[in-house]
């Protein structure tokens, strides 16, 4: 659809991205009147949201509509997926100027109902409101489907921290993107448009998983919150995780270290959690590591040490080597 936002009017652009919208049974009322209603047969909500602001979590020239669509709504889905459960809904409010597009915003809808399906879940509400700064605000919503949620706090001395999805892949197609390049290709869209495992969340609940988390701001951030929560040490073994020879080749090309990526890159939204040591783990869990008493302070080392290099993403202290 041609012509602007602003030309279009706020219930015309209503009108238009729910037009893009599908659904699923799990939505009993979609868009169009005060609220939606969603079955919760577990009858408990699990709900999470996030907000993607305009040059600080995206980029135009970088993205496309599309990309922040499918973006915005996959780090929301898998914290859901991190919980244990199985992503059922999702809400979305929407900031933008009223120059911008209709199709970039047509566009972005339709990334989101696109993740949203691989997930298994719908749109099912939201509100657009004009602002200077593009700004996308996203509320998900699970069931637990009779399982317990699986929290940072149930890690226990002995376990084996396992990992499923990518480590890395978003940092390095940060640093790509960052010199002016599009390529490798791969590793670009992995900044783009990350893949998060969504069915490991409710397969790891099932299996007995301790405690769990996306991996949003860094494995070794993002681990450390499991750590302090279950007040035990975290030690990873680098030996044991996997980087891929084309993010080694990026490293040296950018002289980084792709060690420090796998360890601090944030925004692959791979899935981590701890299990009990005597779990069959499926092949597609790579375990890295082990949950030990506390020495001191609950924290993560890596290979028995403290790991010191910089990284990880902490939206008030700033960026360090990390998208």
């Amino acid at each position: 659809m041609k012509g602007t936002v602003g030309e279009l009017g706020e219930f015309g652009l209503i009108r238009e991205l729910t037009s893009r919208l599908t659904t699923t049974p799990a939505v009993r009322l979609g868009p169009g009147d005060d609220a939606a209603v969603v079955s919760a047969p577990d009858r408990r909500v699990v709900a999470s949201t996030d907000i993607l602001l305009e040059g600080r979590h995206f980029r135009r020239d970088w993205s496309t509509a599309y990309d922040v669509g499918r973006k915005a709504a996959a780090q929301n889905l898998a914290d859901i997926a991190a919980m244990g459960a199985v992503p059922t809904a999702l809400l979305l409010g929407l900031v933008v100027p009223a120059e911008l597009p209709v199709t970039w915003a047509g566009e972005l809808m339709d990334g989101i109902r696109d993740e949203c399906q691989v997930a298994g879940a719908a749109v099912v509400g939201g509100d657009v409101v004009r602002g200077e700064t593009i700004t996308v605000s996203i509320t998900a919503l699970g069931d637990l489907r009779n399982h317990e949620p699986v929290t940072r706090s149930g890690a226990q001395p002995g376990d084996v921290v396992a990992v499923t999805g990518w480590l890395g892949w978003s940092a390095a197609g940060y640093a790509v993107l960052s010199r002016g390049f599009r390529s490798p290709r791969a590793f670009v869209e992995a900044h783009r448009r990350p893949e998060p495992p969504y069915h490991a969340g409710p397969a790891a609940a099932g299996l007995g998983a301790t405690a769990m988390t996306d991996v949003s701001d860094g494995l070794v951030a993002d681990l450390g919150h499991i750590a302090e929560a279950s007040k035990v040490r975290i030690d990873l073994r680098s030996g044991l995780i996997d980087i891929p020879s084309q993010m080694s080749d990026i490293g040296q090309a950018v002289g980084v270290d792709p060690l420090q990526w796998v360890l601090t890159g944030g925004e692959d939204h791979a899935i981590v959690a701890t299990f009990p040591p005597d779990v069959k783990l499926p092949a597609r869990w790579k375990v890295i590591g082990e949950v030990l008493n506390p020495s001191a302070l609950p924290q993560v080392t890596v290979d028995g040490a403290p790991w010191t290099s910089k990284g990880g993403w902490d939206h008030f202290g700033g960026i360090e080597d990390a998208p």
